[in-house]
Order: structure tokens, then C-alpha cells, then sequence
């Protein structure tokens, strides 16, 4: 269905291209860098005359592996050898999707990330405009997921213990001034160019021609984009074929009447409208219980670790314990059914919006940056009350999908693949 598809960033040193602040990104990746060009200095005074064939193995040996300073990787290694110079680059900071309804600031670069995989063909400039389907990988270990997004994803984005599988609405290419002027004359045909790259939709022509046959000319490969997002939402979907989703990438069935065709691409869209603008859904309305009146609004919303309140030593997932002052009840029960990437959304924020401390690097991340820099303070606490709403109503159109209805059983499935 697709003419390309990429896996999620894989960086290796999480810990350093990671963070809640831009601010801390900048400084822990200048300070990583600065460090690395220390150690070139040292190893060109010492390499001298060696062989390149024996540089490798002497700057194994001779490389400072003190993780507070630096995180080493082969090719970093490999660079350190060649001689290779890697200055701080500006533009590789970068919004990324580190977990679902998680995002945070990443230093986005091929010569200090492990794997990027495709991601340039998706997500090549900050401005450059896409959303992906992602979604586990084939033979991943749990059960299938799928999440949608505007921004780098991260490898474990949908899928944390394999790897993330992510499926463009549109590729991007860069152009040179011969290949633009070119592609002015036919951009039905060539794609559009925005800021020196070619734009085209991701789904391949034959796909679209098929769509159309078994539904009408109207059918744009948008739909399509949409129908596969809310078919892989359905829950007859996932039952009926679990067994395939653990050993290949999805194989997406047509459904026999153009009814059930619409009804899966408006639910589609519905739920990547819900998934794709989390951040800014009507907040649900819980009774948030406080044991102060005056306060700091930074400091009265800071968040250290969010827990589940007690019930006669039970865990009621009804309240949660926000802060020390903070308690937000009456979450309905049913929000929970809402499980994205082997957990519920909401326990996804109460695991990623907390303060945490690498233990070798001694790195720490504080999610409080993020609202910080935002210059918005209730920015977690309502992030929580928007993703209960989110859940609420993803489940809602969850639940109303058609079946599935397929035509011809044998022949009509059409696999994700590149």
C-alpha cells in the first residue's frame, strides 16, 4: 500500500538525546559534543602515523568511558579513528513522539543517533508537514498496537519491546533548481515542492486504482490513509487476526459495501483528529481536590510522581494522587479500556510525566520543564484530563465500527508494505 515506510528513531543514548526542556537537550549534547572533540584532539596527538586499518583498535583503547561525560557508540568510535570532527548542529533539535501522548525534545542527527531509518523521507525538516500510522512491528512480542503522529517518532513510540513500524500520508525528496523547475511543469504528476523538497502522497497509484474500482472515482488516497487508521482500530480486526499481526506487517481486507468503506474512514479521521491533537481536547471534568487555597501556580502543579490513591488497601484507579496537595477524582473506570502500546493512555502519562535520574549518565529529565518552557503550568495536570477524554471517546468509536464485511476473503487483503 505504501511506496515507503520507515522504522522509529532509534538514538542508543536516550538519556542525552532526550528531554522535557530544549534547554537541558542543548546543554547535555553541547557538553556530550564539547567532550568528544576533546577526545579527538588527544587521539590525533597520539595516532599519529597509524595505520588506518589499526586507528580503529587504538581509539577503542584509548577512548575515556566515563558515561557522565560521554555515550560511545561504534560509529562515535568509528568517527573518533577517521578523525572525524562532529560540532553541536542547531537545527538537530527537534520535537519527537517518545511514547504515546509523550512528547519531548530530541537532538535529531544520522552521525549521533543509532538508526533513523527512513524518518528523513518523512519528517525531513521541522516545518515540513506529515502524520504517520505506527505501528508494532512484525514478530513483536505484545499484543498489536497503533498510534498516530505528527512528529519524529521514536522506535518504542507504539511498539516498546520491538520496533515501531510508521506508514506516511505524504514522502518528501529534496530537489535541486533543475529538478524544481521540472517538477513546476506537471505537480499533479511530480508532487508538490515546498521549501526545496518534492511532496507526494505515499500510497501507491495501483492501491488507489483498486479503492476506486471497489468503491467509486471519489475515493482519494487520503480515504485510504483514514480507512486503514480505523480498521486497524477495530476490535473483529484484531481478534480474527492476532496470530498474523505477531509474524508480518498488517494485511488490510475491503470491506464489501461502500457504507462500511465510509463509515471506517470517517472513523478513522475521527480518531486521528482525537490522537493527532491530544494537547488540545476539551480537558475531562474531575473533581481536582487541593489542601491549598494560595499558591504558586508553578510550583502548586509540579509533578514529582503520580500515583493510583488506595481504597481499604486496595488500588482505586478512580483518583489519582497528582501531587501532595493534589488529588483528581472521579475518573470513570471505562477510560481505562483505552490501551495503546500495551498499556492505557492514562497510565502512560503517569509513567512518562515523572521526574526521573539516569543512573550512568546521572542525566535527569523533568517533565515540569516542559510546561515550564511552554509557559504553561497546568499544562500536565490537564494533559491527564485531556487524555481521559481522549480515551473516553476513542472507545466510543471503537465501539461503533461496522464488521468488517470483507469481499473475497482470498484475494482482495492488501498488505502494508513498501
Amino acid at each position: 500500500m505504501f511506496e515507503q515506510y520507515s522504522g522509529g528513531l532509534k538514538t542508543n543514548r536516550d538519556s542525552w538525546c532526550y528531554g522535557f526542556s530544549r534547554k537541558a537537550v542543548v546543554s547535555t549534547m553541547t557538553r556530550m559534543l564539547d567532550f568528544y572533540q576533546e577526545q579527538l584532539k588527544g587521539f590525533r596527538r597520539i595516532s599519529g602515523s597509524t595505520p588506518s586499518s589499526e586507528r580503529l583498535a587504538l581509539a577503542e583503547k584509548f577512548i575515556d568511558t566515563d558515561n557522565r561525560n560521554i555515550a560511545w557508540s561504534r560509529g562515535l568510535v568509528s568517527d573518533l579513528a577517521k578523525l572525524t570532527e562532529r560540532p553541536f548542529n542547531k537545527r538537530a533539535i527537534r520535537v519527537g513522539h517518545y511514547r504515546p501522548f509523550c512528547k519531548q525534545w530530541v537532538y535529531f542527527d544520522r552521525a549521533l543517533n543509532d538508526m533513523i531509518y527512513r524518518l528523513p523521507l518523512l519528517f525531513p525538516t521541522e516545518t515540513a508537514e506529515n502524520i504517520a500510522i505506527c505501528t508494532t512491528a512484525a514478530g513483536n512480542r505484545d499484543d498489536f498496537s497503533v498510534f498516530i503522529t505528527n512528529t519524529l517518532p521514536d522506535v518504542h513510540m507504539s511498539d516498546k519491546s520491538g520496533a515501531s513500524q510508521c506508514f506516511p500520508l505524504y514522502l518528501y525528496e529534496p530537489v535541486d533548481k533543475a529538478s524544481k523547475q521540472r517538477l513546476l511543469i506537471d505537480l499533479d504528476q511530480a508532487g508538490e515542492v515546498i521549501d526545496g523538497y518534492r511532496r507526494r502522497t505515499a500510497i501507491t497509484d495501483s492501491v488507489l486504482t483498486q479503492f476506486q474500482t471497489a468503491y467509486g472515482p471519489r475515493v482519494n488516497k487520503e480515504d485510504i490513509f483514514y480507512y486503514l487508521y480505523g480498521v486497524l482500530h477495530s476490535k473483529e480486526y484484531r481478534r480474527r487476526f492476532a496470530s498474523d499481526l505477531k509474524k508480518m506487517l498488517p494485511r488490510i481486507p475491503l470491506t464489501r459495501e461502500s457504507s462500511d468503506f465510509k463509515a471506517f474512514t470517517k472513523a478513522g479521521r475521527d480518531l486521528a483528529q482525537l490522537h493527532l491533537n491530544y494537547e488540545t481536547v476539551k480537558p475531562f471534568p474531575l473533581d481536582e481536590h487541593s489542601n491549598q487555597l494560595a499558591f504558586e501556580a508553578e510550583k502548586h502543579f509540579r509533578v514529582e510522581k503520580m500515583t493510583f490513591a488506595r481504597k481499604d488497601k486496595a488500588i482505586d484507579k478512580s483518583t489519582i494522587i497528582y501531587n501532595s496537595h493534589i488529588a483528581l477524582q472521579g475518573i470513570p473506570l471505562e477510560a481505562y479500556e483505552y490501551i495503546v502500546n500495551g498499556k492505557s493512555a492514562i497510565e502512560w502519562i503517569m509513567e512518562r510525566y515523572q521526574v526521573t535520574r539516569d543512573k550512568d549518565s546521572g542525566i535527569s529529565n523533568d517533565p515540569n520543564d516542559w510546561a515550564r518552557e511552554q509557559k504553561q503550568p497546568r499544562y500536565i495536570i490537564d494533559l491527564l484530563k485531556r487524555v481521559i477524554t481522549v480515551s473516553i471517546e476513542t472507545m466510543k468509536i471503537v465501539k461503533h465500527l461496522p464488521p468488517l464485511n470483507e469481499r473475497n476473503k482470498e484475494s482482495t487483503s492488501l498488505s502494508v508494505r513498501a
